[in-house]
């Protein structure tokens, strides 16, 4: 037993647990991953293999994003993306390599992998130059002799090798010259092969490699006779040929021609849908002049695919974008056409693209940028759409806050007046509704009542005291979904987002208040803190870690933590004069449903624990109340202080005339 022992803890000291690896132990780990899988040519015809590599090399940079081997990681599974791709034939893959190569820009201008991803974009956008003709007219030659030979040969129908061999001929023409004269109809060729493969293997697989190569010649070979064949044989799927001929050469036109065909194909195809299709439930949206906010809802989770399309004069097609969800049908009450007629975007709509698919498309009119992720309980999936900000957009957002019908001026003008770089504050009280959040310690006391409670008088301080603008995202005991939340700040302009919330934990005796902004979690305290604000599992804060890689350009993180550093101190310091055991649990770092997205610097206010005694009994006393406030208020000042010296300087010229 002893020797079992011994051999049990000499094997232990050589594996290093995976949750202690460093990022440099991450990043040779995933090396030995890709080079293993180069070398094995049977796991490079599946993309899961393909795929976890990538995970791999992405982690290096999850697991020290600033640190000197994260750009490494990024840049190789960038790499990565480019061969899958050249597999795959899907845009979204040269796509993911692509937003990889300009991260790597972005975030590391010093990193000597930036010069390599400038040399690959470069390559990527660059045509292939040569004095020697194509290549492709030979390999295509080939291919189409292997190809007749297959079609005039049932014998040779009956072999999936057979099928393989034509499809890698065509696939060869193509990447001989990926824009030249033969390259449409090479892979349209190659579809019509996995379509044919399909019928004979019965594979879906095949059949959904068919579509999403026909799909790739529509978006890469669009106004061209193979991307009107590749419609075609799209719209023979879904049955809907005869609207396909109407809007020939558009992707999309199966789910446009109108309200009343796109109802009669789905109760036709209701009753032939088989158990367990998720449901698309619904469309959603928010928006100013230089935001928008679309939410797909859905009842369970599911794959989804999106795709940008160019805009095409010759058929009267907008600039779109279209996200199309597996295993999809579409609710029997959802909203088709969804008008949105602001700046960026015309409307959104939702169609059944085939039995198992549902396709949102969206007409664009103008964009700076956008992002889509999706999150859980409910899964729902988010697009949102910037612009650029105009000096029109500005002056008619900020037009009706500058008089009231009364005449006289509201606070947030008396700001602008100033100059100050914050003018107006969302304040969001967490939960309500059906949502009660955590409960307290003492009988019938419950979050969302507690921080709406809070969230009014600090409310009433932050237009008293700092003169600004004030919008709560909810006054009443209502149900806001977390997105909507972030969807207000950024729709209402706001300069601050701040949402306040009440910790809590089994273990009674935990106490203390702190402050988080949006980062990558640092610790399993904070996992546990930003999944329980989610209502989510802490294993799917892993997937949120990712989507905040794509978002992390877009977030204001350093001025979020300086706001909540400031917050947190000046909170703390403020009650202890007041209350005894008043424990500072300092400022965290994690990924919240509620802060992502935001345009602004933003941060959630964990007060106290309500699941503790003693703070449960102060949190519902409006003296506690009142001082926890005067705390957050004193932080906010402090930080407009610094970011504008002048802010609280009273004006020596002459008092403003209301005229």
């Amino acid at each position: 037993m002893r020797l079992i022992a011994i051999v049990f803890f000499v094997q232990a000291a050589f594996v290093w647990p995976a949750w202690a690896l460093t990022a440099r132990q991450q990043f040779y780990r995933a090396e030995n991953a890709a080079a293993a899988l180069k070398k094995n040519t049977r796991h490079q015809k599946y993309r899961d293999k393909w795929l976890a590599c990538i995970e791999k090399y992405r982690k290096v940079y999850r697991l020290d994003p600033s640190g000197p081997w994260a750009a490494a990681g990024l840049y190789n599974a960038g790499l990565l993306y480019l061969d899958l791709a050249k597999r795959s034939y899907l845009t979204t893959d040269r796509q993911e390599a692509v937003d990889l190569f300009q991260r790597v820009i972005q975030r590391f201008p010093k990193s000597r992998y930036t010069p390599k991803s400038k040399a690959q974009l470069a390559k990527l956008n660059k045509p292939v130059a040569s004095s020697r003709p194509s290549p492709a007219k030979g390999k295509f030659k080939t291919a189409n002799a292997v190809y007749k030979r297959l079609m005039n040969s049932p014998a040779k129908q009956k072999y999936r090798d057979q099928w393989e061999k034509a499809i890698d001929r065509f696939q060869d023409a193509y990447r001989a010259d990926e824009k030249g004269p033969f390259a449409a109809e090479s892979l349209y060729r190659m579809a019509e092969l996995y379509k044919g493969l399909s019928e004979v293997s019965k594979r879906k697989s095949d059949g959904d490699r068919a579509t999403d190569i026909f799909r790739q010649v529509t978006d890469q070979f669009a106004g061209s006779a193979y991307a009107q064949k590749a419609d075609a044989q799209l719209s023979d799927e879904k049955g809907t040929a005869s609207t396909a001929k109407t809007d020939a050469g558009d992707p999309l036109a199966g789910i446009i021609a109108g309200s009343q065909s796109a109802s009669d194909s789905v109760s036709e195809e209701a009753a032939l849908l088989p158990n367990g299709l998720v449901t698309v439930k619904g469309l959603r949206f928010w928006s100013n002049p230089s935001y928008t906010r679309i939410v797909i809802d859905a009842d369970q989770e599911t794959r989804f695919s999106h795709r940008l399309l160019k805009k095409d004069p010759s058929i009267k097609k907008p600039q779109r974008l279209y996200i199309d969800l597996n295993k999809s049908r579409l609710g029997k009450d959802i909203q088709k056409f969804v008008p949105i007629n602001d700046e960026l975007l015309s409307d959104a709509r939702a169609g059944q693209y085939s039995q198992e698919t549902v396709r949102i498309v969206v007409d664009i009119k103008s964009f700076k940028t956008y992002k889509i992720f999706s999150l859980k309980n409910p899964f729902r999936i988010v697009l949102d759409v910037w612009g650029l900000e105009t000096e029109k957009s500005v002056a008619q957002e900020s037009q009706p806050a500058l008089r009231q019908r009364t005449g006289k001026l509201p606070p947030g003008a008396i700001a602008r007046q100033l100059a100050l770089g914050v003018q107006r504050i969302v304040i969001d009280p967490g939960h309500g509704g059906k949502d009660y959040g955590a409960p307290g310690y003492l009988k019938g006391v419950h979050e969302k009542d507690v921080v709406l409670q809070i969230a009014k008088r600090l409310a009433r301080k932050v237009e008293s005291d700092l003169n600004c603008d004030v919008v709560l995202t909810r006054t009443t005991d209502r149900y806001l979904t977390l997105e909507e939340r972030t969807a207000i700040a950024n729709t209402q302009n706001a300069d601050l987002f701040i949402s306040i919330h009440t910790n809590a934990i089994r273990d009674k005796r935990a106490y203390g208040i702190e402050t988080f902004f949006l980062n990558l979690a640092t610790d399993d305290d904070a996992i546990m803190v930003a999944a329980r604000e989610n209502a989510t599992s802490a294993k799917n804060i892993s997937d949120l870690e990712s989507i905040l890689n794509d978002l992390m350009q877009n977030a204001k993180i350093s001025e979020s933590s300086r706001l909540a550093a400031m917050v947190q101190r000046e909170m703390c310091q403020h009650l202890k004069k007041s209350y005894s055991h008043i424990r500072n649990k300092g400022v965290k770092q994690a990924p919240f449903y509620v802060l992502l997205g935001a345009q602004m610097p933003a941060l959630l206010v964990e007060t106290s624990f309500i699941s503790n005694p003693r703070e449960c009994k102060r949190l519902t006393n409006a003296k506690y109340q009142e001082k926890l406030c005067d705390g957050i208020v004193r932080g906010i000042r402090k930080y407009i202080r610094e970011t504008s010296p002048t802010a609280f300087m009273k004006p020596s010229a002459h008092p403003v005339e209301n005229g």
